[in-house]
């Protein structure tokens, strides 16, 4: 995903290079095309996998052309028993939605979604690519519209403008808006946020300052991205991306 050297120290590059070895000394024409570092492990019942650049690797070699989403959907249909949620971070450039990297940690699921973005990546797919992707859903297995696919449309409305993002990282010294309900707020809150609920927006704009920019927190994502949408026309506004969640799973989701 970057050109560069390193080592990568898993089974699966490594039993590629040999094939491709047995290939050269054969006489065939074979050469090894890199690795994309795809891994995985288990601990306490919980998985987190991984493929591609991690953020970290991006800075370290100065990359800037690159945007990231982080979604929190969950491992299959919310109706069926069972369902548990991943935390899913998607790494693309900005330039023309090409995949970096992808990150994710859950208790169920997370293999198959970093495999299918694994393979996408290897293909040299886009954020375009994931929100057309066709893949095997039954309630138990999936949802209808997968993260995988979920990530891909996140991803194109950001680029399209339809979701102007911030990160946490960002958010000093913007206004901040905290659109979630107020017994939420007794479970975790953002000091010095003002507290308008999703449904008193609309009737409640004037209390928004004009000339700042807002930063719009709920937990997941969601509900900010409505309220962005409301107020866009009016006041300058930013989706904070995964809210209060990744406010606290995004450092877990950055060196990969």
């Amino acid at each position: 995903m970057t050109g560069e050297w390193t080592l990568m120290a898993l089974a699966g590059p490594a039993n590629r290079q040999g094939r491709i070895a047995a290939d050269v000394i054969a006489e065939r024409e074979a050469r090894f095309r890199g690795t994309q570092g795809t891994s995985i492990i288990g601990f306490f019942g919980g998985t987190a996998a991984w493929t591609g650049a991690s953020e970290k690797t991006l800075k370290r070699l100065g990359r800037t052309d690159y945007e990231k989403v982080y979604l929190y959907p969950n491992s299959h249909a919310g109706y069926y028993p069972g369902a548990r949620p991943i935390a899913l971070k998607v790494i693309f450039r900005k330039s023309d939605g090409k995949l970096l990297g992808a990150q994710a940690l859950g208790e169920d699921g997370v293999d198959k979604r970093i495999s299918a973005l694994a393979m996408a990546m290897q293909m040299g797919a886009t954020v375009d690519d994931l929100e057309e992707a066709e893949l095997c859903y039954a309630p138990q297995f999936g949802s209808a519209k997968d993260p995988v696919n979920f990530a891909g449309m996140v991803a194109r409305d950001i680029l399209d403008g339809d979701m102007p993002i911030a990160h946490w990282a960002d958010s000093e010294g913007a206004f901040l808006l905290d659109v979630r309900e107020p017994f939420e707020l007794a479970v975790e809150s953002v000091p010095g946020a003002l507290n308008i609920p999703i449904g008193q927006l609309r009737e409640r704009l004037g209390e928004l300052p004009r000339d700042r920019e807002i930063h719009v927190v709920c937990r997941s994502g969601q509900r900010a991205y409505y309220a962005v949408r409301l107020a866009s026309a009016r006041l300058a506004a930013r989706n904070v991306a995964g809210g209060m969640l990744s406010r606290f799973h995004s450092h877990l989701l950055v060196d990969g």
